[in-house]
């Protein structure tokens, strides 16, 4: 892989406008086909298979009319019992006509008719249907749903427009630009150049918008969710600075070291890049794992991301190299600069000639180059990597439980799909819900429905009263309305109101109870849907996949690293603490998000359950994040010690030239995941939270500290791999020794 790499590397270069050219062409051609085929994003989240599903699907098949998007608008008036009052009256019944006359909207209920009036007569519900699902919706009818009742404001009542209608896409805006901005900033002082700072981030974003606009330009084929893009977003910029910034270290070493830039590219593409190119690999192969959880929304979430993943990579290892072409030296410090003189050696490639050519040649003939940044033995990854390694013990310790005492409220985490309860306050969702809960309880914000279907109308009808008893027999069970029957008579639909909210406990066990009621009613099918009996139900399917997909990140994760470094306890050693560092991220993310710790700090305004997919999203994305900075400190690690240098001293080594490049790469993540983190939308909010903590555990108290600990303490086992095994795996060669021992042949 090195040797392919190297050539690629050098080859980018010696032709870099050419690359330039075709990477130019290829993201003005994706923003093209993006802006004329993009569709839209859904925001509803379906799951075949479960009974809430199968009842959505029998709905449109028999009853279209009851299978469209819902809306519920909440009517407060001035005063209790004002309601019932002629004046009254008339309000609600304008509100009723206004809403049924928008576009989109086949029937709206008056809440006399229905029965949706509060006991002391100041708080009505107006039922709205639409003719299409909430995706259909379009900005247009969803305006003008919003402003229904503006007359009935401004005579002192108060109406709050609410349901799944009003489900939007999440907006990214400025908030993301200050995770950007860190980034820059972090970049520039790691770098010294503003040259490299501005070239490394130029790069990561050309590569998130060829990825960002082809997947738009994918979505009028395929049907993405709301969130899939913001996911993609964040990690193909994250991984794009990143993966851009080692290459960049690396060539800068290489320059430093006097080899011409040429060759200083193509070993950095063939080292660093083989080091990007698998953990790019492992981030891709996590997310297109989330296939085998058999879910489809978190299917396409996965692979969108993957592919965002994918052309990072791509741009790295490409791009790149024709970017440090045309900046030359300037990638250096100035103080650098006039040590490492560019010229020409090659067709169109610049090289440095002078002191640093001569190093170069020494090089070349085997002689060891002449370092500063690996002579300077006293920096700050030397020192840490020394104090790790004298406290082994007590370090490895004060990390395992500091990371155990953070996961203790994990096995606590719930989960469920996102209500209008937990939308940012003010909102029109987040205010109609609240209106509702205040006129009528908590259980009218998460109405169940259930369809009685058969193939013989007399049979639907006979089974209704029964179907309707034992629903009230249930506890939490608030009330039963009134069936509403098909055309055809043969489908029933039957709205259940619990007493407690959509993601209350009682709820989900209202819901299993209601389902074995009725199960044994003979000559009907009953199905029990609805947005919250949905939620429970991918909540509970993802939590059954979560230990299979574990089981599965965890073992790709230790044959991976067996392949790389050759050996048996590393991998072990790398799992255990991707395990700590996921258990470590879950607990937090519950402590804030779910039991509302420091929830000011994030904005948070009510916390609540987890989304049902975060959980199993965050194994995948960490699982592919951590490998990265493994890869990119053990294997130097592993480097050192086949060169000779003693376990402890490799250890030392590996930190030391590692430490600040993994530091500012992690800082650089965090920054960008945690600029999600200021958006308004919850669920975004807590990815993105989750995400920034996850890198900062991982990289800090896992990779950077525990990790060097344990290498300490294990010695030379560390890289014993038995000789049966070592035989039978490939060579992959990251760390480029093939490559080298061909260089130094030349």
């Amino acid at each position: 892989m090195a040797t392919l790499l190297y050539r690629l590397g050098r080859g980018s270069m010696r032709r870099r406008r050419l690359v330039a050219a075709i990477w130019l062409v290829v993201l003005v051609g994706l923003g093209l086909a993006a802006a004329t085929l993009r569709g839209p994003t859904a925001s509803n989240f379906t799951m075949p298979g479960t009974e809430s599903q199968q009842a959505l699907d029998l709905l449109a098949e028999q009853f279209p009319a009851a299978s469209g998007a819902t809306g519920t608008i909440a009517i407060k008036a001035p005063g209790p019992g004002q309601l019932g009052s002629p004046e009254g009256q008339a309000v609600v019944q304008a509100i009723t006509e206004e809403a049924a006359t928008l576009p989109g909207v086949i029937a709206a209920v008056n809440p006399f008719q229905a029965g949706a009036v509060s006991p002391d007569g100041q708080y009505a519900l107006v039922q709205v249907q639409f003719s299409g699902s909430a995706d259909t919706v379009t900005e247009e009818q969803r305006d003008a749903y919003e402003q229904v009742g503006d007359q009935a404001e401004a005579q002192g009542w108060q109406v709050a427009p609410g349901g799944e209608v009003l489900n939007t896409e999440p907006e990214v805006g400025s908030t993301e630009a200050l995770g950007v901005a860190v980034a820059l900033v972090v970049l520039i002082i790691t770098f010294g150049s503003l040259v490299a700072a501005g070239m490394t981030m130029l790069n990561a974003l050309i590569g998130v918008g060829v990825g960002m606009a082809g997947l738009f330009a994918l979505s009028g084929a395929v049907e993405l969710t709301s969130t899939a893009p913001i996911l993609a977003l964040m990690l193909g910029l994250a991984v794009g600075i990143d993966y851009s910034l080692f290459i960049t270290s690396r060539y800068r070493q290489n320059l430093i070291e006097g080899l011409p830039a040429d060759e200083a590219v193509g070993r950095a593409v063939g080292t660093a890049g083989s080091a990007v190119v698998f953990a790019g690999a492992t981030v891709v192969i996590a997310l297109a794992g989330l296939a085998v959880v058999n879910i489809p929304f978190l299917t396409v979430m996965g692979l969108a991301a993957a592919g965002t993943v994918t052309v990072a990579v791509l741009v790295a290892i490409t791009l790149q190299p024709a970017l440090l072409g045309f900046a030359g030296a300037r990638v250096l410090p100035r103080r650098l600069r006039t040590a490492v003189p560019v010229t020409t050696t090659t067709e169109g490639a610049p090289a440095a000639d002078g002191a640093a050519g001569a190093a170069g040649a020494a090089v070349a003939a085997g002689a060891p180059a002449t370092n500063p940044a690996d002579e300077d033995r006293s920096g700050f990854g030397f020192r840490w990597a020394r104090l790790v390694t004298r406290f082994r013990i007590p370090v490895i310790l004060v990390g395992v439980l500091g990371l155990g005492l953070l996961a203790l409220p994990a096995p606590d985490m719930r989960l469920a799909l996102p209500d209008a309860g937990t939308a940012p306050a003010g909102s029109p969702a987040r205010v109609s819900n609240d209106l509702i809960t205040e006129g009528f309880g908590p259980g009218f914000t998460g109405r169940l429905a259930v369809v009685v279907a058969s193939d013989d109308a007399q049979a639907t009808a006979a089974a209704i009263p029964q179907v309707t008893g034992l629903i009230q027999g249930n506890e939490n069970v608030l009330a039963v309305a009134p069936p509403q029957l098909s055309p055809d008579g043969r489908t029933a639909l039957l709205g259940v109101i619990p007493q407690t909210g959509p993601t209350d406990p009682a709820t989900e066990t209202m819901v299993h109870d209601i389902r074995t009621s009725v199960a044994d009613v003979p000559g009907v099918d009953v199905l029990l849907t609805g947005v919250t009996a949905i939620g429970i139900d991918i909540s509970e399917k993802l939590t059954d996949a979560m230990p299979v997909y574990l089981a599965l990140v965890v073992g790709l994760s230790i044959l991976l690293l067996m392949l790389v470094f050759r050996s048996l306890l590393v991998p072990v050693k790398a799992a255990l603490g991707f395990l700590l560092t996921v258990a470590a991220t879950f607990g937090l993310t519950v402590a804030v998000f779910q039991q509302g710790h420091l929830a000011d700090l994030v904005g948070l305004d009510t916390p609540g359950p987890l989304i049902s997919f975060l959980p199993i999203l965050l194994i995948g994305i960490l699982f592919g994040l951590a490998m990265d900075y493994e890869v990119f400190l053990v294997s130097r690690m592993r480097e050192d010690f086949v060169h000779g240098d003693t376990a402890q001293q490799a250890t030392i080594n590996g930190m030391g030239h590692g430490a600040r490049v993994v530091t500012a790469a992690a800082l650089i993540m965090t920054s960008v995941f945690g600029g999600f983190v200021f958006l308004d939308d919850p669920v975004i909010k807590s990815m993105g939270f989750a995400l920034a903590v996850g890198v900062a555990i991982d990289a800090f108290v896992v990779r950077m500290t525990i990790v060097p600990a344990v290498m300490s303490l294990l010695g030379k086992a560390a890289w014993w791999l038995p000789r049966w095994l070592n035989r039978a795996l490939p060579n992959v060669d990251i760390e480029g020794e093939k490559l080298r021992a061909q260089l130094d042949k030349v």
